[in-house]
């Protein structure tokens, strides 16, 4: 009753149908190591919030090239450890960091580099202002003073962010649209370690001008609903496969036969009764 599904046509049907399952699982086997990979991150977040400070050290290397050079990035697993450090900010390279949203609204991030005991340096991100009053949303904002000398903050080690475009200078502030540490360490007079620290706490205390960033999950379980998306849709095709050659086989064996129509118009008409 299922020799057809020999023939070569059917051969070849079933090859495409495993070819598409086949890749329907790997597509959803890589959703799956999306959805872990974000969990981690969103574990890490929610680590980072309860953890005692570590050493900045332990999760960022010290630079150890000359002037511009940046150090190592901080390893996958040390994002969003919370550190400490004490040094000096420098102010007078204090990064600007465009189109940056909170709250829905559009601003600045104000990254300042704070120059460590060894004379290597790393960025801190020490909040998001809004652009000055009445003008657009890249008219610069009047930065808060940053503390003079000695200042130790705490804060979540962030990795470098990917693109970014030129860093300029401009009214005295450099000025970039992405957080590309690299780049933004070409333009300072001293190595720069490989990650920033997003500002939790600082001694002195923080100016209030300053609005934290907030830290956002990742949304994991919308990779977990394509995992369970494509391996179904895999294990559809299958049955897919199954439905039409049986279909075929019944039609072959002759026990789908079409019924005859009924022509009701030629049927007596029932009696009416009186």
């Amino acid at each position: 009753m299922y020799r057809f599904l020999l023939t070569p046509r059917w051969l070849g049907y079933l090859a495409l149908t495993l070819v598409a399952a086949a890749l329907m699982v790997f597509l959803g086997n890589w959703q799956l190591d999306r959805y872990r990979g974000r969990t981690a991150i969103n574990e890490r977040i929610d680590a980072g919030s309860t953890m005692a400070p570590a050493p900045l050290r332990d999760a960022l290397p010290a630079p150890n090239g000359g002037p511009g050079s940046t150090g190592p990035a901080p390893a996958e697993r040390l994002t969003w450890t919370r550190v400490t450090a004490t040094g000096r900010y420098d102010t007078a390279n204090v990064v600007l960091v465009r189109g940056r949203t909170v709250d829905n609204e559009v601003g600045f991030e104000v990254l300042t580099p704070l120059v460590l005991a060894d004379g290597s340096a790393v960025l801190v991100d020490r909040g998001w202002i809004p652009p000055a009053p009445g003008g657009s949303a890249t008219t610069q904002p009047q930065v808060p003073a940053a503390p003079s000398g000695d200042v130790t903050v705490t804060g979540r080690v962030v990795s470098s962010e990917s693109g970014g475009g030129a860093v300029d200078r401009r009214e005295g502030k450099l000025e970039t649209r992405r957080i590309s540490v690299p780049r933004i360490a070409r333009q300072l007079p001293y190595p720069v370690a490989g990650g920033y620290v997003l500002l939790d706490q600082q001694t002195p205390a923080a100016d209030p001008a300053f609005q934290a960033v907030p830290i956002g999950h990742t949304n994991n379980w919308q990779n977990f609903g394509y995992v369970v998306q494509w391996w179904l849709f895999a294990g559809m095709s299958l049955v897919g496969y199954g439905w039409v050659a049986r279909r075929e086989a019944r039609r072959m064996a002759g026990l789908d036969t079409p019924r005859t129509p009924v022509d009701r118009a030629a049927e007596p008409a029932a009696p009416t009764s009186a």
